[in-house]
């Protein structure tokens, strides 16, 4: 049995895995909020009952340096060697969450996936993740002449740069709000789009009506932007969502531009499944190909949104069985193929 774990700031969620045939089999998942919890380990322990977990993997925010990290938005210091002593668990590893979608994508079908741009699918070569969520990720998966192999990056945190006269004033927003400089990260995000809100209503002094103001004090302001916009019954939310598109859209376009992802971008995360329909009206796609001399280039890169919210724990799972197969010398995956 393997265990696997998407690690975040607010939640963890584990799930146990076993392979038919070659292919991973879901057993169960569960999530945990982890503010309620002394560590990680307290969580697995009680996620665990009785099945015998032989290698496990996590997915963390963050770099990972030497099998440990000290994660930002938790008092957790994780640790695979003390993890791995603690749970009993002959193998564990710990990688970063974006590295962990990375080796998901590898296990996912067509039907788990939305298809923004074909592109030139005959093209072979890089391909990028970028992922929208509670903070932006942003991976790469590299072509080594065989296979690809996903590796982490912290560009989610590289600056802002505004395109336009609202992005310029949204930076300068922004600067104000937050005391300085302005990542990528305070725009495409979770936090993001509630930023774009904010901007539009107090710097661009479009209206929100009291029954609005209401909702956003009373519910989770991301959820209630989403769904006024999608149903066109608000006009601040609804250039908020286009404002927030647009600048995901470019953030995904400077991402392949920096790796060359000639093989395609994915986009991945917790928003993008949930505006699918404002991702393809076009106004993303719009902004990931407007690069100048170099938008022939995009034009012809697949852009795929994920829509499996289970990806991160996929890939820790195959990650953990293919590098505990390494160490040991025994594979689930290959003795459960039938011949």
């Amino acid at each position: 049995m393997i265990l696997a774990g998407d690690v975040g700031g607010t939640k963890v969620h584990l799930a146990l895995y076993e392979f038919t045939d070659g292919n991973l089999k879901h057993i169960r998942d569960q999530q945990f909020p982890a503010k309620e919890y002394s560590g990680l380990e307290e969580i697995v322990k009680e996620f665990i009952v009785s099945e015998k977990v032989t290698s496990a993997c996590f997915g963390v925010p963050g770099p990972v340096r030497d099998g440990r990290l000290r994660l930002t938005n938790l008092p957790w210091t994780l640790d695979s060697r003390e993890l791995a002593k603690d749970l009993d668990i002959d193998y564990v590893f710990l990688i970063n969450d974006l590295q962990a979608n990375g080796y998901g994508i590898a296990e996912l079908t067509s039907e788990q996936m939305y298809t923004l741009s074909e592109g030139d699918a005959s093209q072979i070569g890089n391909r990028a993740l970028i992922s929208a969520g509670t903070g932006l990720g942003e991976g790469f998966l590299v072509w080594d002449g065989r296979s690809y192999v996903p590796y982490p990056s912290e560009g989610g945190h590289s600056d802002f740069g505004p395109r336009n006269d609202d992005e310029i004033d949204l930076l300068r927003f922004l600067q104000q709000k937050y005391n300085g400089r302005i990542s990528q990260e305070r725009v495409v995000s979770g936090m993001g789009l509630t930023n774009c809100y904010a901007f539009l209503r107090e710097v661009r002094g479009i209206e929100e009506p009291a029954w609005l103001a209401e909702r956003m004090a009373q519910e989770d302001p991301n959820a209630v932007i989403t769904e006024l916009a999608l149903k066109a019954k608000s006009e601040i939310c609804e250039k908020a969502l286009d404002l927030f598109v647009s600048a995901y859209g470019a953030e995904a376009g400077n991402l392949a531009l920096k790796i060359l992802s000639v093989g395609g971008l994915y986009v991945g995360g917790g928003i993008a499944p949930r505006i699918i329909e404002k991702l393809k009206d076009g106004t993303f796609m719009k902004a990931f190909t407007d690069k100048g001399r170099l938008s022939q280039l995009l034009v012809h890169m697949p852009v795929r949104v994920i829509l499996e919210s289970r990806t991160a724990l996929i890939g820790a799972a195959a990650y953990a069985e293919a590098r505990a197969a390494e160490l040991s010398g025994v594979s689930p995956r290959a003795a459960s193929v039938k011949f």
